[in-house]
């Protein structure tokens, strides 16, 4: 077998032209075809990408948005119950001040009403009993303690300051000796001499009767009394019971 290289030259050339026109006519566009494709879902990918990185830096804020949230609500939450335990504190506070507050006003104004219930009673209780001891003096009421009671208002002249003794026996205006009784003519002419050599002087003496004195003999003038009676005395042991009973 002969090779014949004249034709074998012939078709390797035509190979070369045939792969140098595929090359040129249709390998070059596919492959830029390829390219430009590649190209277009490189991208494609890089724009999901960003997309996909835009979506995961937004789903991170609502995530920091969310948690932010969160722990604002429980931080108004804990304020929130904070304040209401304060208020509620407060409130209870204030309401125990003024609970006693109105006690200690209650038991003051009860303790008043007490003190003042025992003084009333207690002066009506004096009262009472002076009345009744007022009563029963008057049943005893009788001459020698007439006399008593004389004997009692000469002592109380002669004990009387200088200064008052003097001005009671110059007075003008006359004195009144008061008695609980009708006093005799010849009684009355003996306390009238014992009054003035008492004081000293003759002032003019007019007889008086006032049963409220219940016994006893006193000396008025328009500007002076001098008490000598068992009203006065029961006037001054009320007095006192009354004084004692505040």
């Amino acid at each position: 077998m002969t090779i014949d290289w004249w034709t074998l030259g012939l078709q390797a050339i035509n190979v070369l032209i045939l792969m140098w026109l595929l090359s040129r006519v249709f390998w070059r566009p596919v492959a830029a075809a390829i390219s430009k494709r590649k190209d277009a879902v490189k991208a494609m990918l890089d724009a999901a990408k960003e997309t996909q990185a835009k979506a995961d830096a937004a789903l991170a804020q609502v995530a920091a948005a969310r948690d932010g949230i969160t722990k604002e609500r429980d931080t108004i939450l804990s304020s929130a119950k904070c304040e209401a335990d304060a208020a509620t504190k407060a409130a209870l506070s204030e309401a125990r001040e003024k609970a006693e507050k109105i006690f200690a006003a209650e038991k003051a104004s009860l303790a008043r009403d007490t003190d003042t219930a025992r003084i009333e009673t207690t002066k009506q209780a004096a009262e009472l009993s002076t009345e009744i001891a007022a009563k029963l003096l008057q049943r005893l009421s009788t001459s020698s303690i007439q006399e008593a009671f004389v004997s009692r208002l000469i002592k109380a002249i002669t004990n009387m300051p200088e200064s008052d003794r003097a001005a009671l026996a110059q007075t003008t205006d006359g004195i009144d000796l008061v008695s609980a009784s009708d006093i005799k003519a010849a009684d009355k002419a003996k306390i009238t001499t014992s009054v003035q050599k008492a004081l000293g002087s003759t002032p003019t003496i007019t007889f008086v009767t006032d049963t409220d004195l219940i016994a006893g003999m006193e000396i008025r003038t328009s500007h002076f009394v001098l008490h000598n009676s068992w009203q006065s005395d029961l006037a001054e042991i009320l007095k006192e019971l009354n004084n004692a009973a505040q």
